[in-house]
Parts: structure tokens; C-alpha cells; sequence
């Protein structure tokens, strides 16, 4: 059916203008489609080469993900969400593993932090990880209960280790080679000192001669069952590596959630370009109609352009697409999002998905397009050609307000969001008000050329005949608008969507903070930091904080919330923290708990109620919430009891110490010591990578919708060289038809850039409100910079092909 024709190639060849447009948009889809294509396919493969467990064929460990299952039978539904720190085994499994046929023995490997008499920090395991990591003793024996094996130091000696719940003294039993301080400790010590009594990081199956991993790996995951998961090959870096996980979530949500909606967008658009390539030769099927033409026949020859331009345009789209994975991934793993390890993955899958996609969008563009000249009547045809038809769709108009309607209803319903989930919903909310211009585009088109060309009727000849041009043509409008209502649009939500998030963090923590002093140190601070602050002369209160984050369970999903584990009286933390407690009061009792409000709401609880959460390791708790609070998104969203804690995290030592009072130099032997401006600078450091990733979607985003509405503007420009050229026949000057394009590009921009922002706003009042209990906060400049651009790509789109039409017409 779609075998090239001699038309279809007369058309691309002698007629090349009318085609550079639908390339551009086509080649430009490509490129977004392949990008997002590669870091997805990435998110999939991605693995990281064991180092730590090279030398154990098989290693079990528990899931790393939380599981959130509802429903049952074929309506079973399981949301997986990676854990917040480590999940753990319990020690009792390690008998089990090492009695499966074919098992030489069973490992138990713990790696904890401690830190040396000095505050030096030191990694700790137990000895018997070195059957499968090779270390060696270059003096001295391997150590029994009470004894340690260092790095460094001296067979014999006792030295003292401080641990989260305070120092211990042990006996140098042996040394290995140098390398980082590290201290071994016998098997069961190391499970009993290391936070997590009982509990283990994982298990080192090691084979016995002539069993295969393949085998011993279906032996221990039937005697561990669902208790574990049993990996080996690549899969046993993950273990190690906790990274990883989030990392292939992350890339997942970028290449799926967000490529789709930017793959939906770049299609969305080329076809736009596409139908507006047919429309504007609607003149020149009517001709073919007249002389006698079929419906199939026009339709074939509109397909056969597809087949024509696009396989080039998604082939040249693909080139940069790859170039932007690369750059887009160089910049996550710079920035400490994704191991080192992980390399970007690319073949011919996402390029072949682009190339088919923008193949396919341009099929289908092209017969909607075709559908109605290619089955209009001869007769009819060259009348329908020459005069804009004003009925409405009755099809596109119902579909048009459903979209309106459901973006409304979906915008009331993101005020209950937060986090990554506000952010998604906000490009399907955007998402759905584009489609809903763009399907109502002819009636949104009359109503601005309306509603903004009444004030040029009185500007002059030029700026009359724009307004009425605009009304007249409403549909050549409409697709000039479109790509600038996406482009402010989507630019407006994502970026001030952070503006408005970081400004209630930096208020909350400017209000909220209220310590005199902050101390703090990367390896964590020592278990009587917090008396030895108290202590201090002239210090009134110290409270010590124990940052980590929890998942709970809002809007029917998991969700991550910032979380600090208190040392302390729920007095002193009220002299150091204002919480702006709303409802209850603050309590730092085991079982007990306080929440932002915000997530409270979010998830259906209140005071009184117990809330549902997963500790970082996972482990299922329901603590009864005594306060809600104001300030959680700049201080914490859930505050409880340190000891609720310490036993679900990798490190249990202190994060911070705040205090009321007292002097920095004084406070310096505890640990670094800042100030309250300092420690807010820092504390909005860690929303850098959210502040970037927005950014970078907000630039492919509304890079892609203004170069789309350029290319349109061009193209509709280009189309009017006979309605130019007959302005000037009849009198009008070169200046005067310039003009009037001006005025005309002004008005599109302008109508744009009033829908873009009207959508914006729509999406991020409710949002904000939910988010963050204010409204959205738009810095002046930036808006303003997105305005000024829109409006110099507009004029400037509209000009430079004006002025070259206008070239080849009679001077007047």
C-alpha cells in the first residue's frame, strides 16, 4: 500500500520548503525519544561488577525493597519501593545456607562503622568474611571473643573502639596488611556490637568441589525460601552496592515517566507539524480531487511522504539523542545519583523504538490530516480550499473539554501529593490542559484573536489587519500557539515547582531554627556527644539528631519522608527546633511519633491515630502519632525517639547536636560547629540534584516546544507568500506588511504565553498548597526571561521568513 508513488516523490522533490519543517519536528521527536529510550534501557541493565563478594559465588541477602501489595488473585497488585538504608537478615539463616547439599560453608558478613580512641573513623566485619575477601594476617592470630585484628598497631596491646552505644576495649590479636582502617572482630561479636544484634548484612555461601553457582544458587534459595534472595554473577554487586538501586529507579522514572511524557510531547508536536504540512497544501488536493484524483489515492500519496521523510528525520534525530544520554548520564553520575561502576547502555532498541515512533506519528498525522480532503467531493473540494470552515469538531470539541475537565479535577486532586509524585503529577496535569488546547485549538485561537485584537484595532492599518487576519485564519493560529503554550507551560511548572519548594524550605528553616549552635562531623558524632555538649559552660540545651528517612504509606503508595531520631527531652528540643506544633504535643517516647501535617493529611492520620511506616531497613511499624506539626519541609517530616532508630540504620552514631547557648570554641572538641545561616546554606545544598533534574527537564521540555514553535511559525509564514505578494500588488509597502506580521507575531505570543501561564498556574496553586501550604512562588527575573524569550523567538520566527517572502514580491 505504501510503495512510493511518482506523486508522493514529485512532492518532496521538486517542493523540498514544504517539507523542511515536518523533518525538523520529526528529527526532533527522534532525538527525545532515543535519549529517554537509552537512560531507560540503562535503568534496566544497569549492574554493578562485584568487588567485595568476588570471591563468593553466591551471596544471600535480604530484599531491598518494600513491598505495598493490594489486591487479591489477578488483581494482585505489588508497588516495590527500594528501603531507605539496608535491609537485613536474620542470623538464624546462616545454619540453613550452610546445610544445603553441595555448601562448603556459610559466611555471615556484617560491615558496620566505628570509630578509634582518636574519632578516627574505622570499618568493622567479622573475621570470617575473610574466607571470600583474602585478607591475611601478617602477625598474630585470628581473634576470639574480646579480641580484634587491625590494620595497624600492635599484637598484644588493648586498644579502645567506640561504638553507637559507647566505647569498648579490646585486645590486639593480629594484624593484616595495610590499607584503609579496618578492624575484624570473631563472627559473633561482630553481629552483637555492630547495632543489629541478631541481624546480618548477608550470607557468603562458598561451594564445595565440583558444585556449579547455578546449582548452589537453587539449592539455598529452596532452603532460604522467601527470606531471602539468593544472587550470583553481576547481581551480587547490588548487595554491596546500595546505590544501585536507587540508581536504576531513578533512571527507570526518567526514561518512563518522564521520557514518556516528553516522548508524548515530542510526538504529540511532529504530528501537529505534520497535519499542518498536509493543511497547508489542502489547495493542491483539491486540484488532484478536481481532475478526478481517488480518496485512496491522496491518502497513499500522504503516507508515502511519511515513508519518505521520517525514517531519514528519526535516523538524524537519533545521532544527538545519543549525545544527550551520554551528557545527560555523565552529569547524574557526576553529581553522585549513580555509581561509578554503571555504565551507559546503547543499542539499537530505543533508536529503532525512536525511528518507528516518529514514523508512525507521522503516518497517522498524515492521515487525519488526509482524511478530509481525500473525502470531500470534487466539486467541493477547491471551495473548502480557499475558505477556513468554522463548524466546530464534533469530535475533537467533546474530547477537547473531557481533557479540560479531567486536568481541572486531577489539578484538585495533586494538593494531596508530595515529593516525586507532586512532580509527575504536575506534567500529566500539564499534559492534560495541553491536549485540551490543542484539541480545542480553533475555538482557543478566535477567542485570544478576540480578546487581544481589540486593542490593535486602533493602532494602525497594520495592526487592524493582524487582528483580523488572526481571526479570520483562526486555525493557521492555533497551530502557532500550541507549541507556545507548551513551552511556557511545561518550563513554568517545572522550574517554579522547585522556586516555590526551596522558598518554603529556606522560610521553614529560618523560622524553625532556633539553635544557637550546630555541630556536626561526617563520621558521625561520639554516643556522649550530647552530654559532653551539655556540659559545656553556658550551654542551656543540647539535643542530638539522628538524620535518616522512613517510608509511609499516603495516596495508596510508598513515599519517602525526611526523618530525625531525637536525643534529648521533648523541652530542649522545643528551645533548639520551633516545630510550630498545630495539633497534640511533641513526645519522644518509644511507639510514639510527630509528623509534618502535610503528610499527615496525606496519610489519613491524625493525633491519636497510629500511622503506618517502614523504618530504613524496612521493618513494618505503626508508632501512634502524638503532634503534627508546620515546619516538617524545613526540618523534618517525622520526628521520634533516637532509640526507635538505632537498631533499622547502618550508623547509629549522631548526626548533628544542636544547642542553646554556649560558645563555637567551646563547643569545637565535640565536633565542627556552625552557625544558623551556615547551617541552612548547607541543608539547601541537598536539593540541588532535584533543583537540576527539573531544570534539565524544564530545558529539553520547552527547548523542544520553542524550537517546534519556531519551525511552525516558519512554516505558516513561508505559506503566505501569495497573500504577501498580493499586499504589496495592491499597494501596501514593504514596511507596512512587516508590520503587520510583527503585530501578528506579537498577538500569537502573547495568547501563548497567557494559556502557558494560565495553565502553570492552575496546576501549581493546588499543588503548592498541598506541598508546601502557600502559594507558588515565581521569581520575577526568571518569568520574565521566559516571556522576553518567547516573544524574541516569536518576532524573530515570524520576521526572518517574512522578509524573505516578501523579497520575490513587485516592489510597491
Amino acid at each position: 500500500m505504501f510503495v512510493p508513488n511518482g506523486l508522493a516523490r514529485a512532492a518532496v522533490r521538486f517542493k523540498p520548503a514544504a517539507f523542511v519543517g515536518t523533518f525538523v519536528a520529526l528529527a526532533m521527536a527522534a532525538l527525545i525519544v532515543s535519549a529517554c529510550g537509552i537512560l531507560l534501557e540503562t535503568g534496566l541493565r544497569a549492574s554493578v561488577p562485584p568487588v567485595r563478594y568476588a570471591g563468593a559465588p553466591v551471596v544471600a541477602a535480604a530484599d531491598q525493597r518494600a513491598h505495598l501489595v493490594s489486591g487479591h488473585g489477578e488483581d494482585r497488585e505489588d508497588d516495590p519501593v527500594p528501603v531507605p538504608d539496608r535491609a537485613r537478615l536474620d542470623d538464624s539463616l546462616v545454619a540453613k545456607a550452610a546445610s544445603v547439599p553441595g555448601a562448603r560453608t556459610a559466611v555471615p558478613d556484617v560491615t558496620f562503622p566505628l570509630r578509634t580512641g582518636a574519632g578516627d573513623p574505622v570499618t568493622a566485619h567479622g573475621w570470617g568474611s575473610t574466607a571470600f575477601t583474602g585478607e591475611r594476617l601478617t602477625a598474630g592470630q585470628a581473634p576470639r571473643e574480646g579480641e580484634v585484628v587491625l590494620t595497624k598497631g600492635t599484637v598484644g596491646d588493648r586498644v579502645t573502639l567506640t561504638t553507637a552505644d559507647g566505647p569498648r576495649s579490646f585486645r590486639v590479636s593480629g594484624l593484616t596488611g595495610a590499607g584503609r582502617p579496618t578492624a575484624w572482630f570473631a563472627d559473633t561479636e561482630a553481629v552483637r556490637i555492630s547495632g543489629h544484634p541478631g541481624r546480618i548484612d548477608a550470607i557468603a555461601v562458598l561451594p564445595a568441589d565440583g558444585t556449579s553457582a547455578a546449582t548452589l544458587k537453587s539449592q539455598v534459595a529452596r532452603a532460604l525460601g522467601h527470606r531471602a534472595e539468593v544472587h550470583t554473577g553481576d547481581d551480587r554487586g547490588a548487595v554491596e552496592d546500595s546505590s544501585l538501586a536507587e540508581a536504576k529507579e531513578m533512571l527507570i522514572a526518567l526514561g518512563a515517566s518522564f521520557g514518556g511524557v516528553a516522548a508524548t510531547v515530542a510526538i504529540f508536536t511532529a504530528m501537529g507539524t505534520v497535519a499542518l504540512s498536509v493543511a497547508q497544501r489542502a489547495r493542491e488536493f483539491a486540484l488532484l480531487r478536481a481532475i478526478g484524483t481517488t480518496p485512496r489515492q491522496v491518502r497513499r500519496s500522504v503516507a508515502t511522504e511519511a515513508l519518505l521523510v521520517a525514517p531519514l528525520a528519526g535516523l538524524v534525530g537519533c545521532l544527538p539523542g545519543v549525545a544527550l544520554a551520554h551528557w545527560w548520564f555523565g552529569q547524574l553520575r557526576d553529581k553522585g545519583a549513580i555509581p561509578e561502576a554503571v555504565g551507559l547502555s546503547v543499542s539499537y532498541i530505543p533508536l529503532l523504538a525512536a525511528v518507528g515512533a516518529v514514523l508512525l506519528a507521522a503516518l497517522v498525522a498524515g492521515y487525519v490530516a488526509a482524511r478530509r480532503p481525500a473525502r470531500t467531493k470534487p466539486g467541493q473540494a477547491l471551495v473548502e480550499a480557499s475558505v477556513e470552515r468554522l463548524r466546530p469538531g464534533w469530535i475533537r470539541t467533546p474530547l477537547g473539554i473531557a481533557a479540560a475537565v479531567g486536568g481541572t479535577v486531577c489539578a484538585g486532586l495533586s494538593a494531596s501529593l508530595t515529593g516525586e509524585d507532586a512532580a509527575n503529577a504536575a506534567l500529566g496535569i500539564v499534559m492534560l490542559f495541553m491536549l485540551a488546547v490543542a484539541l480545542l485549538g480553533p475555538l482557543v485561537a478566535r477567542a485570544c484573536a478576540a480578546l487581544f485584537g481589540l486593542p490593535l484595532r486602533g493602532a494602525g492599518a497594520s495592526a487592524s489587519l493582524a487582528a483580523a487576519n488572526s481571526r479570520t485564519n483562526a486555525r493557521r493560529m492555533a497551530s502557532a500557539i500550541t507549541p507556545i503554550v507548551l513551552a511556557m507551560a511545561f518550563s513554568s511548572v517545572l522550574v517554579f515547582m522547585h522556586s516555590s519548594e526551596e522558598r518554603a524550605v529556606q522560610e521553614q528553616q529560618r523560622d524553625g531554627i532556633v539553635a544557637d549552635h550546630i555541630v556536626t562531623s561526617d563520621a558521625g558524632l561520639a554516643p556522649d556527644a550530647v552530654r559532653e555538649a551539655a556540659r559545656t559552660p553556658e550551654v542551656t540545651a543540647a539535643v542530638g539528631l539522628l538524620r535518616t528517612e522512613v517510608l509511609f504509606r499516603g495516596n495508596g503508595m510508598l513515599d519517602s519522608a525526611s526523618t530525625q531520631g531525637v536525643t534529648g527531652s521533648p523541652r530542649d528540643l522545643a528551645r533548639v527546633q520551633d516545630l510550630e506544633v498545630e495539633k497534640g504535643a511533641l513526645s519522644l517516647k518509644r511507639g510514639e511519633v510527630a509528623l509534618d501535617a502535610s503528610l499527615a493529611r496525606s496519610a489519613d492520620v491524625g493525633v491519636g491515630d497510629r500511622v503506618e511506616l517502614r523504618l530504613p531497613d524496612g521493618t513494618k511499624t505503626s508508632p501512634r502519632v502524638v503532634a503534627t506539626y508546620g515546619r516538617g519541609l524545613g526540618l523534618a517530616q517525622v520526628t521520634m525517639g533516637r532509640a526507635d532508630l538505632a537498631a533499622h540504620v547502618t550508623s547509629a552514631f549522631t548526626t548533628e547536636v544542636w544547642t542553646k547557648g554556649g560558645s563555637a570554641e567551646a563547643l569545637a572538641k565535640v565536633g565542627t560547629v556552625v552557625d544558623r545561616g551556615d547551617y541552612t546554606a548547607a541543608r539547601s545544598l541537598d536539593l540541588e540534584l532535584n533543583e537540576w533534574a527539573n531544570t534539565v527537564m524544564a530545558a529539553v521540555l520547552g527547548g523542544f516546544a520553542a524550537v517546534a514553535a519556531a519551525n511552525t511559525l516558519v512554516m505558516t509564514v513561508l505559506d503566505r507568500r501569495r497573500e504577501l505578494g498580493t499586499l504589496r500588488l495592491i499597494g501596501s509597502t514593504r514596511r507596512q506588511v512587516m508590520r503587520m506580521i510583527r503585530w501578528e507575531a506579537l498577538l500569537v505570543t502573547l495568547a501563548g504565553i497567557a494559556l502557558g501561564t494560565a495553565i502553570a498556574l492552575a496546576t501549581l496553586v493546588p499543588m503548592m498548597k498541598g506541598l508546601t501550604g502557600r502559594a507558588p512562588y515565581v521569581p520575577p527575573l526568571v518569568y520574565g526571561s521566559f516571556v522576553a524569550a518567547v516573544v524574541v523567538l516569536g518576532l524573530t520566527a515570524a520576521t526572518v521568513p517574512a522578509r524573505a517572502a516578501i523579497r520575490g514580491t513587485l516592489d510597491a
